[in-house]
């Protein structure tokens, strides 16, 4: 109990009058290093959590209906609901509105002929509920592999989320009518740090020799993955080594600035244009208030 109360805990919503933004706030008192980031391993489907109450909702996506599920942080973690705690839990068990951002966005670039998930190996960071990366299983893709810091949040919501929707949009899109079966897609599930990560992720390049050996991803998803400075540059190192060489594609859904934090969209596109390899795009811009800006931006190699 003791060192429980020690833990640095960063809240997720200010529950004490503020703007209203909504962003994370850090506490007074920094001077606990995290600890170190748990191992880095394959999660097995097999491996779904039966002591966690899980629930399922629908969420609307024009004529696609995609399904979220519910899980409490308490239950999983022993900790409140608007808890992040570094090092330990990075807010994978709530559905962040970038991912909404995100699939919005995917959809729209389908429909104008510039993405097609068709037979493509994909890449979801930091998935949490990984409603991007099952958006793509819907679309045909060949695999999906979903990543997350934590390995509870896979076998407790990630797991499940994409067993239900597969289940769920398997009677209509796999009749006769239809183009994509997802039950053929393959998907494996990673959880872990970007600094370590790579080392089970499949396919990467780990070498100049072995570009010729492996394919890469040829799309990289990740919704709301870039609030933390200090994670940046492994984020960015674990692109580089994931992509497919020299036609993939990375969409990320970010807000602007994460106040109070000092990461952000532009935070991190400052860092891929100051390495030179990667060029950006602005593919979409939400400015509803009800939080700070959001944007989806879409990076490739130059």
């Amino acid at each position: 109990m003791e060192s429980k109360q020690k833990e640095a805990i960063f809240r997720l919503f200010d529950e004490k009058p503020s703007s209203g933004l909504g962003f994370l706030d850090f506490p007074d008192d920094n001077s606990l290093p995290p600890p170190p980031p748990p191992p880095c391993r394959e999660v097995l489907s097999s491996e779904v959590s039966s002591n966690v109450q899980y629930t399922v909702e629908p969420v609307n996506f024009g004529g696609l209906t995609l399904f979220k599920g519910r899980v409490s942080t308490e239950e999983v973690f022993s900790l409140a609901n608007s808890d992040l705690v570094p090092g330990k839990y990075e807010g994978g068990l709530k559905l962040w509105e970038g991912s909404l951002d995100l699939i919005t966005a995917l959809s729209s670039e389908m429909q104008d002929g510039k993405l097609s998930f068709s037979g493509k190996r994909v890449l979801e960071l930091g998935c949490g509920h990984g409603l991007p990366g099952i958006f793509a299983c819907l679309k045909g893709a060949a695999a999906v592999h979903f990543q997350d810091f934590n390995a509870e949040v896979l076998q407790c919501l990630t797991i499940p989320n994409v067993t239900a929707n597969i289940e769920k949009n398997t009677e209509h899109l796999a009749a006769p009518h239809a183009e994509v079966d997802p039950t053929k897609t393959e998907t494996r599930f990673f959880s872990g740090d970007w600094g370590e990560v790579h080392q089970l992720l499949s396919p990467v390049f780990t070498s100049e020799d072995d570009e010729a050996k492996c394919c890469g991803y040829d799309v990289i998803l990740m919704a709301e993955t870039v609030y933390s400075i200090s994670t940046l540059p492994n984020l960015y190192k674990l692109i580089k080594k994931c992509i497919s060489i020299p036609s993939g594609v990375v969409y990320m859904a970010a807000k602007k600035h994460y106040f109070g934090v000092g990461g952000g969209s532009r935070r991190f596109l400052s860092l891929v244009e100051k390495d030179g390899t990667m060029a950006s795009s602005l593919v979409a811009e939400v400015a509803d208030g009800s939080s700070n800006v959001r944007e989806v931006w879409k990076l490739h190699i130059k």
